[in-house]
């Protein structure tokens, strides 16, 4: 399945492509044009009429003179273009890097320049066209901003457009009309009384306080009583979906939260007793442009009311619905979507700069791009360990623009200066090193898994995705030649590995370079079996976006690698004779090996199926599960989360949804940090999401071959799960499993599917929607299944069943 399209440029959709093929036959109807003006400064999609794609910068690039092409409509920041008059014509100035679009590219074909540099190429006479469009036409010489220059040009997978140009007159054949839509995001002037009560409409009985603010310095304050509120106006400029949030505290029950949209309230919810704040969010909050929202925080009758931080978010592109016989599971994953989705950046926004625990207020300012939370919450900033176990969560929730441009700000940031290191941290404009972070390119936190769990992240958005920017894009491919490459050998240490490359460190500082995650550990590692089961993975990775650029030779070479690393970890690394029951999960600087509890160092060896399946990694699961329930256990919820992963990679979902369960069990509860509820942690909704589709439903996506696995990992205790409407490539399936014996797909995107369903063990009758079908057997990671393959037509279900 290709790419799919999550937001399109064109007002009328489908229907207005189509108009103009009509058009092009001869045949088009007519109908008004109400676009509204042009607006100076306003922010646009530009969209072809020919095919939909908008345009920017090819694979989001910053430098100028980087070539603007055509490629589906996302979220992305870089798909903005700024309109600035200019005597008469248009700038169009990309909202990602300020620079211009100018046709004075090689070929005349469209790039970004610094604005000025091109005086009259990046100056554009912007025409009305029919059915809502316009044509662009350089000032002067009249060329035309044209999407199809070369007929029958094959168009690559990387984009969905087809590369712009300029191409004579404008006239009024679709690849010469664009549609201009604008795109603005839904602001809270003063959204944290920083500037008092600017903005805000406050009653009787509640003012501005400095005593206990959330961030910054100040926040608002209703005393207990009834009928008091405080509340905030604002307009829409555009049409969209909005969660709303702010950060709340009570000292009593019975307060509120509310949004009312042109004076309907049309979500609320009641405020629980809770002193310490809570991040309370009113989800998919639909407005069209010109609507008035007003939030409003109403008093409790019996305690006082802090709030302060109010936020908009984006609302998620895709809405999975969980139903099962067990209702937990269910409100779990309904917790998780409207928690996880509240973390979500407004691309375009400008926001606070570098806010940490020693400066509550940031040190300034800067444009947010297409981004999320991933770290904490008082510090605006997402982290790469974070991010890398968030992500299958933000995809299911369609968040992959800002997955790709998070994933490209870590990639451009392992620089020779930083040492071929990815930072730690970046501020949510997607470029700025995290300052409490990064002290300078010798003194900045780095810990050796994480360059690899980003490459393993790149294969996995790609395998549910199908996009192939993750293949084709040269900063991705630099980034995963360098971090298996030179980076390896940039991290020599004393543990002899028999010439296999692996990286080490020697130190305990997170300034200077750990080998692992397990920042609590005791000794100084070497080696920790967390960054050696990255590394495997990001070999593997590697092989699968290889194979989608056609480099099978790189793809076997990455496979060789992956499997020599996990033969020598099972052979040898892992193996300690003197304690022949004990699994290594580390190396000291003196050449000793460690055991016993390792915490990210024990728990990621079987996250990362490094190790061999058998009674060695079932009795180092056994102690991870016995470690996290006894006096040594991690201190924080979010360590909890990598526990789930543990059980479900070795196909023990009972165990796998115990942990799930103690996890979101605890999302009330104080975190260890003292400063917020667990559940504020974006980690914890995120993993959960993915841990029950991925997990317990065992979706495994090839969304780029229209491919599509699954496997029950349901407890006993749960007779059936479903989840609808997960995206996988361009489309959406539903999937059902009732036991372990019993599965259900349906394809409800437009293409066509081909589903493998798994069942472990070997089973002698094997149906089709109630009709006998053949089966094979296959061994994956040492687990016997029988596979039977179906292929699904668009709107099509079918159900796979097996009998002993």
């Amino acid at each position: 399945m290709p790419p799919r399209a999550r937001t399109r440029a064109l007002p009328s959709g489908l229907l207005l492509l189509a108009v103009l093929a009509a058009q092009a036959l001869g045949g088009a109807p007519a109908f008004a044009d109400d676009r509204a003006p042009l607006v100076d400064g306003g922010s646009y999609l530009l969209g072809s009429a020919l095919d939909g794609s908008c345009l920017g910068p090819q694979f989001a690039q910053s430098a100028p003179g980087a070539p603007v092409t055509g490629a589906d409509c996302r979220r992305l920041l870089s798909q903005r273009w700024q309109l600035r008059r200019a005597d008469g014509d248009y700038r169009l100035v990309n909202a990602a890097t300020g620079r211009c679009l100018t046709l004075d590219g090689p070929g005349h074909r469209p790039a970004t320049a610094d604005c000025g540099t091109s005086p009259d190429a990046e100056r554009f006479t912007v025409s009305r066209a029919p059915q809502g469009t316009y044509t662009l036409a350089v000032r002067g010489t009249g060329a035309c901003l044209t999407a199809d220059p070369t007929p029958g040009r094959a168009t690559p997978p990387a984009q969905a457009g087809s590369p712009p140009a300029a191409h004579g007159r404008c006239d009024a054949r679709p690849a010469h009309r664009w549609t201009l839509t604008r795109t603005e995001p839904l602001v809270l002037a003063n959204p944290g009384f920083e500037q008092g009560a600017d903005g805000w409409t406050l009653t009787a009985h509640t003012g501005i306080a400095t005593n206990n603010p959330h961030g910054g310095a100040r926040l608002a304050y209703l005393d207990a009583g009834t009928g008091y509120a405080v509340s905030h106006q604002a307009t829409a400029v555009t049409a969209g979906g909005y969660d709303l949030s702010a950060w709340i505290a009570t000292g009593g029950a019975g307060g509120s939260f509310s949004v009312s949209v042109n004076g309907t309230v049309v979500r609320s919810l009641d405020l629980p007793e809770q002193p310490t704040y809570a991040k309370y969010t009113l989800p998919r909050i639909r407005v069209a442009a010109g609507d008035r929202i007003v939030l409003t925080i109403g008093s409790s009758p019996t305690g006082w009311v802090n709030v302060d931080d109010a936020a908009v978010a984006p609302a998620a592109p895709d809405d999975p619905v969980a139903t099962s016989s067990d209702p937990e599971v269910a409100a779990l994953f309904d917790w998780a979507k409207t928690k996880a989705n509240s973390w979500v950046q407004q691309a375009g926004t400008t926001g606070v700069l570098d806010m940490d625990e020693n400066h509550p207020g940031g040190t300034g300012s800067t444009v947010y791009d297409t981004t999320y939370w991933a770290g904490y919450p008082f510090r605006s900033a997402f982290y790469s360990r974070d991010f890398a176990h968030q992500l299958v969560g933000a995809h299911l929730l369609g968040l992959d623009a800002e997955n790709k441009t998070m994933l490209r700000g870590f990639a451009a940031s392992a620089t020779e200066v930083n040492g071929l290191y990815p930072v730690w941290a970046l501020d949510f404009d997607a470029r700025t090193y995290g300052a409490i972070d990064y002290r300078g390119p010798d003194r900045f936190v780095r810990e050796l898994p994480a360059p690899f769990e980003l490459v393993q992240k790149a294969g996995e958005a790609y395998r549910w995705t199908g996009d192939h920017d993750y293949a084709d894009d040269p900063a991705f491919g630099t980034y995963v030649r360098n971090t298996l490459g030179p980076f390896i050998a940039r991290h020599p240490g004393p543990i002899d590995n028999g010439g296999l490359p692996i990286p080490q460190a020697t130190s305990r500082s997170i300034f200077a370079g750990t080998a692992g995650y397990a920042e609590n550990a005791t000794g100084t590692y070497a080696e920790s079996g967390d960054a050696l089961g990255s590394q495997y993975q990001a070999y593997l990775a590697a092989a699968t976006l290889a194979d989608a650029r056609g480099d099978t030779a790189s793809a076997a070479g990455y496979r060789q690698a992956a499997g020599a690393l996990r033969s020598y970890v099972n052979s040898t690394w892992s193996v300690d004779a003197r304690q022949p029951g004990e699994v290594v999960h580390g190396y000291d600087t003196t050449g000793a090996p460690v055991t016993g509890w390792g915490y990210e160092a024990s728990v990621l060896m079987p996250v990362k199926q490094l190790l061999d399946p058998g009674p060695r990694r079932d009795g180092l699961l056994a102690a991870i599960d016995a470690a996290d329930s006894g006096p040594d256990r991690s201190a924080n919820l979010e360590a909890y989360t990598y526990l789930p992963d543990a059980f479900l990679a070795a196909d023990d979902g009972a165990t796998a949804w115990k942990w799930m369960r103690y996890v979101y069990e605890n999302v009330g509860a104080l975190h260890a940090s003292g400063r917020m509820l667990n559940g504020d942690y974006p980690e914890v909704p995120f993993t959960l999401l993915a841990q029950t589709v991925q997990g317990l439903l065992g979706v495994e996506p090839d969304a780029a071959n229209g491919t599509l696995a699954t496997t029950s990992r349901l407890p006993a205790s749960m007779g059936w799960l479903q989840v609808a409407s997960i995206p996988v490539g361009s489309g959406t399936v539903t999937v059902r499993h009732d036991g372990e014996r019993r599965s259900t797909v349906t394809n409800t995107g437009t293409e066509p599917l081909t589903w493998e369903a798994r069942f472990r063990g070997e089973h002698a009758r094997t149906t089709v929607d109630g009709g006998p079908r053949a089966a094979r057997t296959a061994v994956v990671d040492g687990v016997t299944y029988t596979c039977v393959t179906v292929t699904l037509a668009p709107g099509r279900s079918a159900t796979a069943a097996v009998t002993d």
